[in-house]
């Protein structure tokens, strides 16, 4: 293809000369591509003129315009003759990839860089990556861009993988950042070197959309050096709502897909020239969670013969994905993947709404061997039941109202009592019954913030087998009354009751069709405003009804108040009958913001400390207000519930609190008052607290009046290194030492067991000697109670579904951290159906998380292994086990007062113990059972459990004695005897 150079002589006079002919050579030549968009052209050069680097060259390549963007081009060389060429090709190529090609043929700078004319370069971009180019001799340097979301009222912006980019780091080769060639494919954010560029004969493809995708592998994989800065150094302007989509947003045309699977045809190609097999791996993974589910999304929109067509397109490719990959994305991403590849739209379309719409439950499921899988279809090959297991999911585990359950319309009409809709929710695992109890109600919500919501009953509404069908007749025109202006989108919501159980649904449109006619509507501004109510699929595939005009008044109003779009799509000003509604709207609308900053302000946590201390400790004390909290309000258990439980059982006359956090309390007595942690109810409560009760800690920042009497119970002797004997406390500043200790100084009572508490724990917090209460902890009277008892609980086991007679054992591990201190995602460190087969006709083994993690277990061991993660009282389950199977847990120092054996399964020893934090001491020096390290031993010490138990007789008893010597069943009644009733008596 050929193209023309447009020059002037004025600007042939002063246009700098390359190296050879003496004058200077830029520093980055930036090349501006153009096509249609003359409007916005200037703009984008400006941000190139007005770079803090001034070496700059520009040279705009139009790509055969047809709107006088080239005429715009040349007016603004001739503007600046000496740092702005305008190119053009003869004709137009239908990419952006020939005019970067015809620019980086003319630039003469020492760096390339690339800008879009509908975009712009951040201020300093050309200097930061040439400074970062020169520092470390880079062939290639990228940094940071940020999407601008134009037509978006709230200035919505979004960095581009800023993981990225948190730090400057130069890389000697691609392979050592995996993510940076799978996922930064722009060529917009970088800056390459010209020679680089010309050497390596880098081009982009012609007549193929996605040229970046294949652009910039080639790049990364073929630079010597790459540098990574972080800084912003490019604006991505987005119009979400554009009238004309960009390529890469007009997924309806199907050579959007087969341009972007030869792009990945050729990346792959490359990659395997270059034997870089674990970058093909981390492409192949992108490809599957993302590059495919662009496509995906929009198939429920697009047509039946579109959908086989791009199944046969798909099905190709995928036959060469890296098996690997499947096992590294989520379950939905592999299970659309393995259905597009079949062709199975029955299970497909489904599939896709529950990626697009995350956690939702979109098929019946089905349980198989004791596996939950996606559908019932395909399963007759390995492949299939590997690809289609959901089982981790955990959908077999959850009750109904805990569930988002895909509700596929089935029926739309419209008649004269107003809209009839139908449909069909999925009933996964049969959870509802045939014989439920079932009523339903449907609710019209408008989408921006309203006042109004409209309510219909469903009038029919019964099981089906795996679908729970339903139909109603919605009278919108008589019954819904919108405002009109701020509420144009209505949501439609089902919410199903079974059995008193409710769960809300979206309802689905998937490929149903609504054309139909508007419905009347009377909107209470005016019927100018819109005179239809039409119904349409939202972008996450749900129904939702718009107000529509069709009179010629309401279309005529319409354009007045709303103004037009943009030559782009983008959002412009208002119509003229709009900007008076403004005017006056504004003053209101600054009262609410303002209004809302205050409520926002007044809400915050400084705000909150602030009015506690200045406020609400001035409040007089309430006399016997007592407020208790276990686990940062996340339970209603331990030594806070034993003294609550005591202080009830001997009539004390107490007013309790308990705290929760979390949007909704669950196992908490229906008798005590119940106060969200962090509210303005929480902090009053404390604030005028004669008590305080918790096992973990009130917040830090929260003074306790001398009036109060604070009793810390805390939740277990201590294994690894606390308080100030920890390195993050011992290398703090003055200041936050002085701030920890101040917290730590508003106990008045501390539990403790025995003397290693306070060789460990008091120390550690450097409490005073008269605030230790050697008491042992109230929650485990109960355990003492059950050593002398010998009884089990056998209500408990009945609720559980243990068999009389069984062996229970429980394993309780602790949580795992990161380096950086976040909870690693728990995974269980043995074959737990290979436990089951083993040993489930004759143990029942209970599985109890930590409360930072959860589990998930199969259906295929269903009442021999049983999660008990649910249950907030450890205590009963520890005195029901007749065995602990332990780790690092302070459970292990509460279950030795049973005199029961204990298993520490160990298999991360060394690494634990080895972390930053330390232990007081060697477990396997004092530990009361066997400590295993794989599970090979673990099944072993299982098989052996009773013989084992009685070798370690001797050592249980040593060490409860260590770790357990105040434990003697009275620790609730004491604390109530020392604190409550010595207090109450004065």
């Amino acid at each position: 293809m050929t193209s023309t150079v447009v020059t002037q002589d004025a600007q042939a006079e002063a246009a700098p000369a390359d190296a050879e002919g003496g004058r200077d050579v830029p520093d980055v030549s930036v090349i501006v591509i153009c096509f249609n968009d003359g409007d916005r052209l200037p703009r984008a050069v400006s941000s190139v003129l007005n770079q803090s680097l001034r070496n700059v060259e520009i040279l705009i390549v139009d790509d055969c315009s047809t709107d006088g963007s080239f005429d715009v081009a040349r007016r603004l060389a001739a503007a600046n003759p000496d740092r702005v060429r305008a190119l053009q090709l003869e004709e137009n190529s239908g990419g952006c990839g020939e005019p970067r090609n015809r620019g980086i043929s003319e630039a003469r700078g020492t760096y390339v860089m690339f800008l879009d004319s509908d975009d712009e370069l951040e201020l300093d971009a050309c200097r930061n990556m040439v400074e970062a180019a020169e520092r470390t001799e880079a062939d290639l340097v990228s940094g940071l861009t940020v999407r601008r979301h134009l037509d978006n009222r709230h200035g919505k912006t979004v960095e581009w993988y800023p993981w990225l980019y948190k730090r400057t780091q130069t890389l000697e080769s691609v392979a050592e950042l995996p993510d940076l060639l799978v996922w930064d494919t722009l060529s917009t954010n970088k800056c390459y070197r010209r020679d680089f560029l010309l050497n390596q004969g880098m081009v982009f493809v012609r007549g193929l959309h996605y040229e970046d995708l294949l652009f910039s592998s080639q790049a990364y994989v073929r630079a010597s050096r790459i540098t990574l800065i972080p800084n912003v150094v490019y604006y991505w302007d987005v119009v979400d709502k554009a009238a004309i989509k960009s390529i890469s947003n007009s997924r309806g045309d199907i050579r959007n897909f087969t341009d972007r699977l030869e792009m990945h045809r050729r990346i792959d190609a490359l990659l395997a020239e270059r034997g870089l097999d674990e970058l093909k791996l981390q492409k192949d993974i992108k490809f599957l969670k993302h590059d495919l589910v662009l496509h995906l999304r929009d198939l429920p929109f697009l047509g039946v013969e579109f959908r086989h067509e791009f199944a046969e397109l798909a099905r190709a490719y995928l036959d060469g994905i890296q098996s690997a990959a499947y096992d590294e994305v989520t379950p939905i991403h592999r299970i659309c993947a393995y259905l597009l590849a079949r062709d199975d739209w029955d299970n497909l379309m489904p599939a896709i709404d529950t990626l697009i719409n995350r956690n939702k439950v979109s098929s019946p499921l089905v349980e198989r061997d004791g596996k939950v899988y996606f559908c019932a279809a395909h399963l007759d090959t390995e492949e299939g039941r590997r690809l289609l297991d959901v089982t981790e999911s955990g959908y077999h585990n959850k009750r109904i109202d805990q569930l988002d359950l895909r509700n596929q319309i089935t029926g739309y009409h419209e008649g004269p009592d107003g809209a009839t809709i139908s449909g069909r929710i999925v009933n996964p695992l049969g959870k509802i019954g045939p014989d439920a109890r079932l009523s339903a109600r449907m609710l019209f919500k408008a989408r921006r913030r309203s006042l109004q919501s409209f309510t219909f009953p469903v009038r029919e509404v019964r099981y089906d087998g795996d679908g729970i069908v339903w139909e109603t007749t919605a009278d919108l025109a008589r019954q819904l009354h919108p405002l009109g202006v701020i509420d144009a989108v209505w949501d439609v919501f089902l919410y199903l009751d079974a059995d008193g159980r409710e769960t809300r649904t979206a309802l689905t449109v998937g490929d149903y069709d609504l054309r139909g006619g508007a419905l009347p509507v009377r909107p209470r501004l005016t019927r100018l405003v819109a005179d239809g109510f039409e119904p349409s699929a939202s972008a996450k595939g749900h129904l939702a009804f718009v107000l529509t005009q069709h009179g010629n008044a309401s279309k005529r109003f319409h354009e007045l108040f709303w103004g037009q779009q943009g030559p782009h799509g983008e959002a412009q000003d208002l119509g003229p009958v709009g900007k008076i509604a403004r005017t006056g709207m504004r003053s209101v609308t600054r009262t609410a913001r303002r209004m809302d900053r205050l409520r926002k302000q007044a809400g915050s946590g400084d705000s909150k400390i602030r009015a506690y201390h200045e406020v609400l400790l001035k409040l007089p004390v309430v006399k016997g207000q007592v407020v208790f909290e276990s686990h940062l309000g996340k339970q209603y258990s331990d030594s806070p519930r034993a003294i609550y439980e005591e202080l009830v059982r001997r009539g004390v006359p107490i007013k309790p609190i308990w705290s929760y956090a979390g949007s909704k309390p669950e196992g908490f007595p229906k008798d005590v008052k119940l106060v969200k942690r962090w509210s303005w109810e929480y902090l009053r409560a404390l604030a005028q607290a004669e008590f305080w009760v918790d096992n973990q800690g009130f917040p830090l920042k929260l003074a306790k009046r001398p009036e109060t009497t604070y009793v810390q119970t805390w939740h277990g002797s201590a294994l690894k290194r606390m308080g100030f004997d920890q390195a993050e406390y011992k290398v703090a500043g003055y200041q936050e030492q002085a701030q920890y200790q101040k917290s730590l100084d508003r106990f008045d009572k501390f539990c403790i067991r025995s003397e290693h508490d306070v060789r460990t724990l008091a120390r550690a917090y450097r409490l005073k000697p008269e605030v230790l209460a050697r008491v042992g902890y109230p929650r485990n009277d109960m355990l003492v109670a059950a050593r002398r008892s010998g009884e089990r609980d056998q209500e408990l086991a009945r609720e559980l579904g243990i068999p009389e007679g069984r062996k229970v054992l429980l394993y309780a591990p602790t949580f795992r951290s990161h380096q950086g201190g976040g909870v690693k995602k728990f995974e269980l460190p043995f074959d737990v159906e290979r436990f089951a087969d083993r040993f489930g006709d004759q143990v029942t083994l209970l599985m109890r998380c930590h409360y930072l993690n959860s589990v998930v277990l199969p259906p295929s061991v269903r009442g021999r292994v049983i999660d008990v993660s649910t249950y907030h009282d450890i205590s009963p389950l520890l005195a029901l086990a007749d065995g602990l199977i332990t780790d690092y847990s302070s459970v292990m120092f509460d279950y030795a007062l049973l005199d029961r054996p204990i298993i520490y399964f160990t298999y991360d020893y060394e690494e634990y113990v080895q972390d930053t934090r330390g232990t007081y001491f060697d477990l396997t020096a004092v530990a009361p059972g066997p400590m295993v390290f794989d599970e090979e031993q673990l099944f072993d010490a299982v098989g052996e459990f009773e013989a084992r138990a009685v070798d370690y007789a001797e050592a249980r008893q040593r060490f409860v004695k260590e770790f357990g010597e105040y434990d003697q069943g009275d620790a609730a009644a004491r604390i109530v005897d020392e604190v409550f009733l010595s207090r109450s008596s004065k």
